[in-house]
């Protein structure tokens, strides 16, 4: 008994070890030399990597890398759809999340919207890069109405749109397209990322939610916005899904005791939402 005892004390330490020198990027081609190298990148330069089969192009590494372990390595987007899928990803950033569904779906149909002009860009060399094919690229922001906006953008994935009427020093004006005019049949699955807007234009479809057969959001919002995340829940329940949920984003450490920059969102989750 007391050698057993020793044996698996024993084992238990070398899976402990193994799991602190563990490369979880090696799944995606990156070596632990490249992982360190990456690491130690300045942020918001413009850097390459080796990725899967080929190279990919990012600006800031730590996003770099939390995209990467959030979609290729935790696999959050990871569902079942059929055979020329239609995907339509609101906020696709660099096309981490685009390669991500290719890989899985080749034969996949995806509509992929990126507002902020410099992450488009790298968006565009990525998805080129990669020989990416039945992808349509669209420099817009989603939205209710086909009108410009205000979009406050920082060349990261906290870009957002705002009141046009109050123009920040970092803001641009985009081209907004309403989402509603997108979802004319069945969608298989629709992801949102678009930084606070999610409310808005999940009302705006909510009557177009049973075209949907996947969804996904990463909501944001703040302790004032309560209401309508409950609002939120139940155009998803109405809508005949069910949903899960994730925290996207650890925002209160101490949720008792608040403490933090006041310029981040209160709640940052991620709402998966399927049919059984």
């Amino acid at each position: 008994m007391r050698n057993n005892l020793v044996i698996n004390t024993f084992k238990g330490l070398q899976l402990r070890i193994k799991k602190l020198f563990a490369n979880p990027f090696s799944k995606v081609g990156i070596s632990t030399l490249n992982l360190k190298l990456i690491k130690n990148q300045p942020d918001n330069g413009l850097h390459s990597s080796n990725f899967l089969d080929g190279k990919i192009s990012y600006f800031n590494s730590a996003e770099f890398l939390h995209g990467v372990k959030e979609i290729f390595i935790d696999e959050i987007y990871k569902v079942a759809l059929p055979e020329n899928a239609l995907i339509i990803d609101c906020g696709s950033h660099i096309g981490l999340s685009v390669i991500y569904f290719k890989k899985l779906f080749p034969s996949a149909n995806i509509i992929a919207f990126e507002p902020d002009k410099r992450n488009f860009g790298l968006l565009s060399k990525n998805i080129e890069f990669f020989s990416l094919k039945n992808v349509e690229l669209r420099n817009e922001a989603v939205w209710i109405n086909n009108t410009p906006l205000s979009f406050a953008s920082d060349g990261n994935m906290g870009s957002k749109i705002e009141d046009l009427s109050s123009i920040k020093e970092n803001a641009t004006v985009v081209t907004a397209t309403r989402l509603r005019d997108i979802i004319a049949g069945k969608i298989d699955f629709l992801k949102m990322d678009i930084e606070g807007a999610e409310y808005e234009v999940l009302k705006d479809i909510e009557d177009k939610l049973h075209l949907i057969d996947h969804l996904f959001l990463e909501y944001h919002g703040s302790f004032g916005q309560n209401t309508q995340l409950n609002e939120l829940l139940q155009m998803i329940i109405a809508g005949g899904f069910k949903y899960y949920i994730k925290e996207a984003a650890p925002v209160y450490l101490t949720p008792f005791y608040r403490d933090r920059a006041s310029d981040t969102y209160d709640v940052q989750l991620n709402i998966f939402c399927f049919r059984i």
